[in-house]
C-alpha cells in the first residue's frame, strides 16, 4: 500500500472510533452498539480500513499489548477489600464454571452447528469464555445496578479474560503441534506454565514500577510514562515466551500496584482514561473491519441459535451454581444470569489465532473470526437492550436521576441539600465536625460514612454511586485541594464554591478550574445573602423567576443536574426544574423542602 493509501486508513480509522462513541455519548447508549457496525461497515465498503492490509504482521502483537493495557488498567480498578466473603466465592466459583460449561457447550455444538472439526470448535469454545471490562463497565454504567452486583461482574470480566487467553493459546499451540484428538493433546502442562509466567511478570512489572514510582519519585507525566513502558515491555516479554501471557502479566501489576500500600501512584486521569478509551474504539473498528459480509453469511443463523443457548441457558446455569449458598439475595442471583456479553479479548485472540490457522491449512478455520464476532455483537446487543430493564424488574437499578455529594455542614448547605431533595434528587451529604453531621442528620439528608473523605483522596478509590461532588466547606484552601484530587474518585464532575476575590488563601485564589454560581456568587456573597433572609427555591421552568433571584442548578426533567458555573451558563428547556436563590427581602420564606 501507498504512504497516501495508509494514512487515510489511519485516519479514517481514528475518526470512526472517536465519531463512533461521541455519537453513542450522545444517544446515551453503550458505545459498542455504534463501534461495531461502524466498523464491519466500513471494511465491507471500502479496502481503507483494513488494519491487517494497513501494518500486516505487525497488527496482530500491536492488538495484544493495545489489550494488555486495557486490562492493566482495569487491574488499577480492582480493591482486594471488595474481594470478600460472597463477593470472592461467587467470582471463583462464576470463572471455574463459566470457563467449563461454556467452552463445553460450544464444544459440543460447534460441529453440528457450523460443520467443522472438534478441534477448531475447541478454539471457538475457549474463545468465548471471555468477557472483559471493555463490555462489562460499559454496560454496567448505563444499568447502574447495586455495587455488589457490579464488583461480581467486574471481577469476573476483569479476571476471566487472561484465563481464557492462556486457554486459547494452549488450545492452538496444541493444534500447531500435533493436531487435537478428543481426549488427547490438550497440554495442560502449558496451561499452567502460562499461568505461571503471567505471575512472574506481573510481579516483575510491580517491582519495575516499584523502583520508578517510589524509588525515583518521578511525578505526575513522567511516572504515567514509566507505567505505560513497563506494561508494554513485561507484556511483549512475557508474549514472546508463550502467547497471551502478556495478558496475566499486566492485570497482575495493574492489581499489586493498587492495592499495595506505599506506591506513590501518579492519578490516573486523564491519561489513562483517555488512552484506553481511544484503544478500544481503535481496536474494535479495526477488528470489525476485518470480517467480511462473505464471511458472515455462512455462520449467521447457527451463531444466532449458539447466542440464544448461550443467553438462556448457559449463563443462567452458571449463575445458579455459581450463587448457590451464598448470601446474595434471589434478585442479585438472577441479573449475574442476565449478564455476560463478550468482548475485546475473544475478538483480539480470535483474530489472531484465526489467521494462524488459517494459514497452517486447519479445515474450518475460517469461521472462527466471523463467529467470534457475531457472538460479540449478538451478546452486546442482547444484554445493552434488556439489562436495564430487567434490572428496574429486579429492584438492583439506580434511578437515572443524579446523586449528588454535597461536602460541607454549615446552615446554607443544608438548605441548599433540601432544595435539591425537593426537586427529586437522590442527595448525599458529608461534612467533618460533629455539629455539622449532627444539623445534616435533623434535617433528614444521608449523611456519608465518617471515611468518605479519606476514601475520595485515594487515588485508587471510587465513591460508587456518586454523580458529581460539590464542595461546599467554609475552608476555601480543602474546597480547591479536594475538587483536585477528588475527580478521580468521582465518576462525574467535581465542583467548588468560588473564593472571596480578597481571599487569604494559599491555594484557593490561584487554584485553576471552574467556580459555581459565577463571579456574582462566591462564596461570602452566597453566606451574606443566606444569612440576610435569602432562600433556595425549588420551581419549574416554565414559571418566571422572582425578581431579584439566581438561577443555581437546572434539574432537567430526566433527573440529570446542571449546575450553573462561572464559565458555562445554563439554559433550561421545557419540563424543567429551577434551584433558585431567591431575593435576599424574603425574610419570612421557609427553606424548601
Amino acid at each position: 500500500m501507498s504512504a497516501d493509501e495508509i494514512l487515510l486508513g489511519v485516519g479514517l480509522t481514528v475518526a470512526l472510533a472517536v465519531g463512533s462513541q461521541i455519537l453513542a455519548s450522545r444517544l446515551r447508549i453503550p458505545s459498542l452498539i455504534v463501534l461495531l457496525p461502524a466498523g464491519f461497515a466500513a471494511g465491507a465498503v471500502t479496502d481503507a480500513v483494513r488494519p491487517d492490509q494497513l501494518m500486516g504482521p505487525a497488527f496482530s502483537p500491536l492488538v495484544s499489548l493495545s489489550v494488555a493495557l486495557i486490562l492493566y488498567d482495569a487491574g488499577l480498578g480492582l480493591d482486594l477489600r471488595h474481594l470478600k466473603g460472597a463477593t470472592r466465592s461467587v467470582v471463583v466459583r462464576l470463572i471455574v464454571l463459566g470457563v467449563l460449561l461454556t467452552a463445553g457447550t460450544v464444544m459440543a455444538l460447534g460441529p453440528a452447528l457450523y460443520g467443522v472439526p472438534f478441534a477448531i470448535a475447541c478454539m471457538i469454545g475457549v474463545i468465548l469464555v471471555v468477557s472483559g471490562p471493555t463490555v462489562v463497565a460499559p454496560l454496567l454504567d448505563h444499568v447502574r445496578p447495586s455495587d455488589k452486583v457490579r464488583r461480581v461482574l467486574m471481577w469476573e470480566g476483569s479476571l476471566v479474560d487472561p484465563v481464557g487467553g492462556i486457554l486459547g493459546a494452549v488450545v492452538f499451540h496444541s493444534l500447531i503441534s500435533g493436531g487435537f484428538r478428543t481426549g488427547h493433546g490438550f497440554r495442560s502442562a502449558y496451561f499452567f506454565a502460562g499461568l505461571a509466567l503471567g505471575l512472574a511478570g506481573g510481579l516483575a512489572g510491580a517491582a519495575l514500577l516499584w523502583f520508578t514510582l517510589r524509588r525515583l519519585r518521578l511525578g505526575e507525566t513522567l511516572g504515567t510514562l514509566a507505567q505505560l513502558a513497563t506494561v508494554v515491555v513485561v507484556a511483549a516479554g512475557c508474549d514472546m515466551v508463550f502467547d497471551d501471557t502478556g495478558l496475566i502479566a499486566a492485570i497482575v501489576t495493574g492489581l499489586i500496584v493498587a492495592n499495595l500500600p506505599g506506591f506513590a501512584m501518579p492519578a490516573r486521569r486523564p491519561f489513562f482514561e483517555t488512552l484506553v478509551q481511544l484503544i478500544i474504539g481503535l481496536l474494535f473498528v479495526s477488528i470489525s473491519a476485518t470480517v467480511t459480509p462473505k464471511s458472515v453469511v455462512p455462520v449467521l443463523l447457527p451463531t444466532l441459535a449458539l447466542v440464544a443457548v448461550l443467553v438462556l441457558l448457559v449463563r443462567p446455569l452458571i449463575a445458579v451454581l455459581s450463587t448457590a449458598g451464598t448470601e446474595l439475595a434471589a434478585p442479585e442471583r438472577a441479573f449475574l444470569g442476565w449478564m455476560a456479553p463478550r468482548g475485546i479479548v475473544a475478538a483480539a485472540t480470535a483474530t489472531t489465532f484465526s489467521a494462524s490457522l488459517t494459514a497452517a491449512g486447519r479445515r474450518g478455520a475460517g469461521t472462527i473470526l466471523p463467529v467470534t464476532f457475531l457472538v460479540i455483537v449478538g451478546t452486546v446487543l442482547v444484554y445493552a437492550l434488556t439489562a436495564r430493564p430487567v434490572a428496574a424488574g429486579l429492584g438492583l437499578a439506580r434511578p437515572t436521576r443524579a446523586r449528588p455529594l454535597l461536602v460541607g455542614g454549615e446552615p446554607w448547605v443544608v438548605d441548599l441539600a433540601r432544595s435539591l431533595r425537593t426537586a427529586g434528587l437522590d442527595v448525599l451529604m458529608w461534612a467533618g465536625l460533629a455539629h455539622e453531621r449532627d444539623r445534616i442528620t435533623e434535617a433528614g439528608i444521608e449523611l456519608a460514612a465518617g471515611e468518605l473523605m479519606a476514601a475520595a483522596t485515594d487515588p485508587q478509590a471510587r465513591l460508587e454511586g456518586v454523580t458529581a461532588a460539590f464542595l461546599l466547606t467554609d475552608d476555601d484552601d480543602f474546597n480547591a485541594l479536594a475538587s483536585i484530587v477528588m475527580r478521580d474518585s468521582v465518576d462525574g464532575p467535581v465542583y467548588r464554591i468560588g473564593p472571596p476575590p480578597d481571599g487569604r488563601g494559599v491555594v484557593a485564589p490561584y487554584a485553576a478550574g471552574d467556580t459555581l454560581f459565577g463571579a456574582g456568587l462566591l462564596r461570602h456573597a452566597l453566606v451574606a445573602r443566606h444569612g440576610q433572609g435569602a432562600r433556595f427555591l425549588v420551581q419549574p421552568a416554565s414559571v418566571p423567576p422572582p425578581p431579584g433571584s439566581a438561577t443555581l442548578f437546572v434539574v432537567r426533567r430526566d433527573g440529570r443536574l446542571a449546575p450553573v458555573t462561572a464559565a458555562l451558563p445554563v439554559t433550561a428547556g421545557e419540563g424543567d426544574t429551577l434551584i433558585l436563590l431567591g431575593p435576599a427581602t424574603a425574610t419570612g420564606t421557609e427553606p424548601a423542602g
